[in-house]
């Protein structure tokens, strides 16, 4: 693939894109922004690329299937815990275009980089944020959507505080993707396995 458009073409013809907004929103998100110079030619290829700090910009099919089963809507409050170089944060930016997305990143640098390639978009409603030894932002929340990209151990309680009410997480546990679904007390789950991540660092409260 030499193209975003054929990209996203791809995600399509593989029944990963579904929806019309998600779909809009990786037409009109570029990956290769989101790239280090020296991997730009393959940015519209689907698999992870360095983005330095011994981090990844995760393949666009996980990428896509992580957001279809997030299912954000223009209207929400939403969380993006590992944002590394951006690419989730302006893709979840593009879609709550009337709510507001929080990106959190651990490494310093890849904080920098992540708001300059967002500044390629002009987004008002979405700004990166230098993570804390907590996990997520708690003084942020309640949060209708969290997604994370980095995998966890087990499923964070201090992210289920986070959630309002009906909201709903995207996390990797593992080698598995769940989604988290918050009806008050009740809590469900749905796990799709046979994935891969980098850890999710962070110091249990």
């Amino acid at each position: 693939m030499e193209s975003n458009q054929e990209l996203v073409q791809y995600l399509i013809l593989r029944g990963i894109l579904k929806t019309p907004q998600v779909i809009e929103a990786f037409r009109k998100i570029d990956r290769k922004d989101f790239t280090q110079d020296y991997n730009k030619n393959k940015a519209y290829k689907d698999y992870p690329l360095p983005i330095g700090e011994g981090q990844t910009i995760s393949q666009p099919s996980t990428v896509a299937f992580m957001i279809e089963l997030l299912q954000p809507r223009k209207g929400d409050k939403i969380l993006d815990i590992g944002s590394g170089s951006g690419y989730t944060t302006a893709l979840l930016s593009q879609i709550s275009t009337e709510g507001k997305v929080y990106g959190v990143e651990k490494v310093l640098n890849l904080v920098k980089k992540g708001r300059y390639n967002l500044k390629k978009y002009d987004f008002k409603n979405s700004k990166i944020i230098k993570a804390k030894k907590i996990i997520g932002l708690p003084n942020k929340s309640p949060f209708n959507k969290i997604l994370v990209s980095a995998s966890a151990k087990e499923i964070p309680t201090e992210l289920i505080k986070q959630l309002s009410n009906s909201g709903t997480m995207v996390i990797p546990i593992k080698n598995s993707i769940f989604k988290i679904k918050k009806f008050g007390g009740i809590i469900k789950k749905e796990e799709y396995k046979g994935f891969i991540f980098v850890p999710l660092v962070y110091e249990p409260q």
